[in-house]
């Protein structure tokens, strides 16, 4: 899956010259982010997203750690860097998280108590991801503990003494924890940025919400807890926000209204979750659907080539019920293969990116409800303590910026570049793209 030479040398090329500006120029101090190039909201029509009247099919990573980053100075840089480079690979959606419940540095330090320098430090990632024309997917509460999360919201009203239960589940059903979320969710939406002037329920820097990561309610297998839950909270974000799409952040497992599709699952475990694609994905609130991608995580004893296989299956399932079950875009929001599986190679990881991004490309070709991929995920240099075994320092991954700039530019030629901040003409030339992966110079 390696280059040849032609193709290697001028990506390697390109990606010191991102590490160099990385390394040379940190955080400018004298930035006016009131004189940003004016935006158009991110809208669906059917099963696409358009911009400005036309389609925009993105190429889009994760770095949740933005904000975490942001708070303290020395990690602007981290963040400034990851941005710009996202940018230099003609990158358009980048997915964080815009929470931090009761940790280290939290943004909401108790129900309705916030930090307003880790605030602060959320302005600046909004503010930075205009600048480099970098859209945002902003997840707001996390299903598993890491920031805090539904455990956190738990344990809060349970030391308050108003708790109904102590089942972490209760996040989805309690009435005060259902008040201690929506209260979050309004300041969120209605902050105004201290940095721009503009209030985030009105900022096309934004592409939309996603109401919380990876849900699951095992103590309801039906389901049905989980899909009041999501009725209730995707109406109340639309009532504050008319603007911005809205995700529920689901992993796309196939819940028992499927029956035919249950199949498609990973393992049989994978049904008794409290989620359920497709009867979460169609409530009318909710714009486009989310799915994530971890075969290496989901199956036990499966050989690499079976896990691939598997891969294309799962990601053509959904887009055919984007097309035929919720004239919805699909998007693939999370994507990734670790290093710690056992006998792993960079090579396995290549094909693993390639098999995804060659059914995006396919997607926008065909004109399907595939409308994207956000690969897990991109960190900086120097945050090392904070890696997962999926992180990629992309421009220090030459096959990796190589896939993901080839993505890009045949993306860009299908759309025209209109969605694009960079000129990817000089990029896929650089690159030496053929004639069926890149964009060609006119």
């Amino acid at each position: 899956m390696m280059a040849g030479n032609g193709l290697l040398y001028p990506i390697i090329g390109f990606a010191s010259c991102v590490a160099f500006l990385y390394m040379s120029f940190g955080d400018l101090a004298a930035v006016n982010y009131h004189k940003q190039p004016e935006l158009d909201f991110v809208r669906r029509n059917g099963t696409h997203f358009v911009v400005d009247g036309r389609p925009l099919y993105v190429n889009g990573w994760n770095s949740y750690w933005l904000m975490g980053y942001a708070v303290e100075g020395h990690g602007r840089p981290k963040v400034r860097a990851m941005l710009q480079a996202g940018a230099q690979m003609g990158l358009t959606v980048c997915r964080t998280w815009a929470f931090n419940d009761g940790a280290y540095n939290a943004l909401q330090i108790s129900p309705g108590r916030f930090d307003e320098r880790v605030f602060k430090a959320l302005d600046y990632v909004i503010a930075e991801a205009r600048r480099h024309g970098i859209r945002l997917i902003l997840s707001l509460v996390n299903n598993l503990q890491a920031y805090g999360g539904k455990t956190q919201y738990v344990k809060w009203a349970w030391e308050e003494g108003i708790a109904l239960s102590s089942s972490n589940d209760s996040f989805f059903f309690d009435p005060s924890i259902r008040k201690y979320f929506k209260h979050y969710v309004k300041t969120v939406l209605t902050r105004k940025n201290t940095l721009t002037g503009i209030e985030y329920r009105n900022d096309p820097t934004i592409f939309g919400w996603e109401l919380i990561n990876e849900p699951r309610c095992m103590s309801d297998a039906s389901g049905d807890t989980l899909q009041e839950w999501i009725e209730e909270m995707s109406a109340f974000v639309k009532r504050i926000d008319k603007h911005h799409l809205l995700t529920v952040g689901l992993e796309g497992f196939y819940g028992p209204t499927n029956a035919k599709r249950l199949s498609v699952n990973p393992e049989q475990w994978a049904s008794t979750l409290g989620s359920d694609f497709i009867r979460n994905s169609k409530i009318p609130n909710i714009d486009f659907a989310s799915v994530h991608v971890y075969p290496d995580h989901w199956f036990h004893n499966q050989e690499f080539e079976d896990r691939l296989n598997f891969v294309s299956k799962w990601l053509l399932s959904h887009i055919e019920d984007g097309d035929n079950e919720l004239k919805k875009p699909i998007m693939f929001t999370e994507y990734g293969l670790s290093s710690e599986n056992k006998d792993f190679l960079p090579s396995q990881r290549d094909r693993f990116h390639k098999t995804i991004l060659d059914i995006i490309y396919k997607s926008a070709r065909q004109n399907w409800s595939g409308a994207g991929s956000l690969v897990w995920q991109f960190f900086a240099e120097g945050m090392e303590e904070s890696h997962d075994s999926f992180a990629i320092i992309p421009w220090k991954d030459p096959s990796t910026f190589r896939l993901t700039v080839e993505q890009s530019c045949r993306l860009a030629r299908i759309l025209g570049l209109n969605q694009q901040k960079v000129d990817l003409n000089d990029l896929c030339s650089l690159a030496k793209c053929s004639e069926k992966t890149c964009l060609q110079l006119k």
